[in-house]
């Protein structure tokens, strides 16, 4: 069994509540359960990632555990086929995307000739709603696709909190778990795996 790990666990405040109360407590409790699942789960990396995560946990207080626990890997770009409706569906929903941008522009023009003795806040309501037309919900980085390619080659499960991690995810056919439900999938992995040995 494979994972592939997305910053969101150990870092988006909601769900890294569940592991700890600061990222270098949530990376611990984490890699306490890689430990007792060693040899029979396995979890990933892209470099990528592994880097956003070290901006924000103490990396000294994690080792050795952190470097034997995960692995890093990154995808081979080379080799791996995307179909091509996923360019089609990557083309439309930026069209889309810089459609909403533009109405929100436009709105945002109107309002402050309206109300000018309010354009920075006018600017900065634009910044927001613009931002999140065009970057929620989609693909933003080249750290997110490193991981979506990684989980593709590997055959993994992507674990992510970020919802255009798990669209896409969905619409290339891979496996996916909210990262909102990764510890209590670790603790029925520990039970299952735990009571097979015992067999």
């Amino acid at each position: 069994m494979r994972f592939v790990l997305d910053t969101s666990i150990f870092v988006n405040p909601e769900i890294r509540r569940k592991f700890g109360d600061n990222p270098t407590e949530a990376m611990r409790t984490f890699l306490d359960y890689a430990e007792r699942l060693f040899g029979r789960v396995e979890f990933y990396m892209p470099p990528g990632i592994y880097r956003e995560v070290m901006h924000f946990v103490d990396e000294e207080e994690l080792l050795p555990e952190i470097e034997l626990y995960i692995i890093k890997k990154p995808p081979n770009v080379h080799d791996i086929k995307i179909p091509a409706f996923v360019v089609y569906e990557l083309i439309d929903d930026i069209r889309r995307r810089i459609d909403k941008g533009l109405r929100v522009a436009e709105k945002a023009v109107r309002e402050s000739v309206i109300e000018t003795d309010n354009v920075d806040r006018i600017i900065q309501k634009l910044r927001r709603n613009y931002r999140k037309a065009l970057r929620e919900g989609i693909v933003d980085s080249k750290e997110d696709f490193e991981l979506i390619l990684l989980a593709k080659e590997l055959d993994a499960t992507i674990v992510s909190a970020d919802v255009g991690i798990l669209t896409w995810a969905q619409k290339m056919g891979i496996k996916w778990i909210d990262a909102a439900n990764f510890r209590e999938v670790l603790e029925g992995l520990v039970a299952k795996l735990g009571e097979e040995k015992n067999l």
